[in-house]
């Protein structure tokens, strides 16, 4: 029994709570949790409306349990310890493997960097939010979606920076097609890499990506509806950009 006692006294080890304790742990969680998870959320719709892979619920649960742990740390090391943040020093690690993971190398390019360094920051936000500094943590999910959506339409309309489109011209002869896509090509100064090709009926599709910045595909779109050879021009967001 004297050892038992002893398990219970000691940091880290065996805990134990009587109703009283349990209680005022839980109402101090309560808020903590239930911001964490509502900013998770937020960030999550912001990524889940651009159809990214990390939505609304990968992002709640991300700094759902970011908040969960980092509150858990300071309980189970104990009063008396001094390594309180143990437990939540390792979501970092964790994180990264997770956010590892939404990278994807493809061909000339890389994609999902947005999406792993997102998931870094909503975890450090519900790190935040276990911590119980609300405001610290609201202000700082507010940065994160000005970052997403503020800095990323500057990035976009300011020709800053390079991103991808699926270009699908229609039209009854192929060849003349293509020779017009490899025209507008070659005024853009771009290489054409990859066309698929699918014909339905008189009808023939054609359908390549292009990188480059707003400017430029604005210049290229103009380029390939002024071509005789081609009926209609369509464009579709590529999933794989970032």
């Amino acid at each position: 029994m004297t050892y038992t006692l002893l398990m219970v006294d000691e940091p880290g080890r065996m805990l134990s709570f009587n109703g009283l304790e349990e209680a005022i742990l839980t109402g101090g969680a309560a808020g903590r949790l239930l911001l964490a998870a509502f900013l998770g959320g937020v960030i999550g719709i912001d990524r889940e409306y651009h159809h990214k892979p990390s939505g609304v619920r990968t992002n709640l649960l991300i700094c759902f349990g970011a908040a969960l742990f980092t509150f858990l740390s300071a309980v189970v090391a104990g009063a008396n310890s001094t390594n309180k943040g143990q437990i939540a020093s390792n979501i970092v690690q964790g994180i990264g493997f997770l956010g590892a993971g939404l990278i994807i190398r493809n061909r000339d390019r890389v994609s999902g960097l947005t999406s792993a360094a997102t998931v870094w920051a909503v975890a450090s936000v519900g790190m935040t939010c276990g911590a119980g500094l609300y405001i610290l943590a609201v202000c700082s999910a507010i940065l994160v979606l000005v970052a997403l959506e503020g800095v990323g339409f500057l990035e976009k309309n300011a020709n800053l920076k390079l991103y991808s489109v699926i270009y699908e011209v229609r039209g009854s002869d192929s060849d003349k097609m293509t020779l017009s896509i490899l025209n507008a090509m070659d005024r853009a100064k771009h290489r054409l890499v990859g066309i698929e090709q699918q014909n339905i009926g008189e009808l023939n599709r054609l359908s390549f990506t292009v990188s480059t910045t707003h400017k430029g595909h604005e210049k290229f779109l103009a380029t390939l509806n002024a071509a005789p050879a081609i009926d209609e021009v369509l464009t579709f967001h590529d999933p794989e950009d970032d």
